[in-house]
């Protein structure tokens, strides 16, 4: 274990100051209907208009099948609704519990915000803007109740790295409306998790690419790799809903760092790297949008402090990641060729992105796949 006690300190802090069927099924959709006995490093990509996905079983991959059950048992407990393991592109895991089946549509919540980061890579390669403009560019003179030089100094990027200085201490931080949008800090001086200057986001791409962004999310990454879904306004929030399998499958095109077998998605690769790397110096363990492992410290959702410790001490350090409220995530781990889904309610820590929950899942799949 790496710096356990420091992590469960950190972790006791989040649960104290938290915001906001019963039967495993050993069920595999019919999405799993082929069985591949090749193991190598080559990343398979499921076609985009067919419900074929390849398989590889627990056994071929040498994992430890010992522990296949205690691992199921410990999803089901913690109202998992579905749990996949990609491996080198190909399905190994694929499971259903409380209930649910492989069609069921859940939200991604904050896990959603990587997918509007890599839709802004590809508006940004596209000419169509620059993370480095002044949100108001696209936003217009007024989108926050703050002076004209205090909005010029913001940036997409600002938003990006949820470091735009706007206070956070309001009582709806979800809130998009100017009045909710005042100054606090200088841009990049302070990291906070705020959820609305996110949500702008998808505004300035709309603006950006003058159309709805549904539409040019769905023109330029959903349908690139055959997912299913679709944003969902819920109050001032924008959600993705989707099944599991379509989370997989973004989480696969981003292991292939961008690319969707031979179709370039986001051809930019200095962008992708800057999104999945430390993106500023307030938090290392956050990209653009995304979580990082590995790092020597972070902050989390709620809170101005910085914890010293990694995010998730039992996961790879190589390990990237969405993370959304109820324990919704998506991990990626490119040392491995690894990629990990798991959808569904509450697990009883309440928490808008990193909880305990991830390292107890992660102590379970290392013991599958050590």
């Amino acid at each position: 274990m790496k710096k356990v006690v420091i992590y469960s300190i950190a972790i006791t802090l989040l649960m104290n100051a938290s915001c906001s069927d019963n039967e495993s099924t050993d069920q595999t959709s019919d999405e799993t209907i082929i069985t591949d006995t090749t193991n190598n490093n080559t990343l398979y990509f499921p076609p985009i208009d067919s419900a074929i996905w390849e398989t590889l079983s627990v056994q071929e991959l040498g994992w430890n099948t010992n522990k296949e059950q205690p691992l199921y048992d410990f999803l089901e407990a913690k109202g998992t609704k579905a749990f996949i393991i990609l491996k080198n592109g190909k399905i190994v895991i694929e499971k259903y519990f409380n209930g649910s089946i492989a069609t069921d549509i859940n939200p991604w919540y904050s896990a959603g915000k990587t997918l509007t980061a890599f839709t802004v890579g590809i508006a940004q390669e596209e000419n169509l803007l620059d993370i480095d403009e002044p949100s108001a560019t696209y936003l217009g003179s007024g989108w926050a109740n703050i002076s004209k030089e205090q909005e010029d100094a913001i940036t997409i990027r600002s938003h990006l790295t949820m470091t735009t200085g706007l206070d956070y201490t309001i009582t709806n931080q979800n809130c998009t409306d100017p009045d909710c949008l005042t100054y606090l800090n200088a841009p990049d001086n302070f990291w906070y998790y705020h959820n609305a200057t996110y949500t702008l986001v998808t505004d300035i791409i709309s603006k950006a690419s003058n159309q709805d962004y549904n539409v040019y999310f769905d023109t330029k990454v959903k349908n690139k790799i055959g997912m299913d879904g679709s944003w969902i306004k819920l109050g001032f929030s924008n959600i993705y809903y989707s099944t599991a399998l379509s989370m997989a499958r973004f989480g696969l095109l981003n292991l292939n760092k961008g690319a969707w077998d031979s179709t370039e998605v986001l051809n930019d690769t200095n962008y992708f790297s800057e999104m999945t790397t430390t993106s500023q110096v307030l938090n290392q363990s956050y990209g653009y949008l995304w979580w990082l492992n590995g790092k020597p410290s972070f902050r989390a959702p709620g809170f101005e402090i910085l914890f010293m410790s990694e995010l998730i001490p039992e996961a790879p350090d190589d390990l990237i990641a969405g993370l959304g409220k109820n324990d919704q995530k998506l991990y990626i781990v490119p040392s491995q060729n690894l990629v990990v889904v798991r959808m569904g309610n509450d697990t009883g820590e309440a928490l808008l992105g990193p909880s305990s929950f991830d390292n107890d899942l992660w102590e379970r799949i290392n013991a599958l796949i050590n």
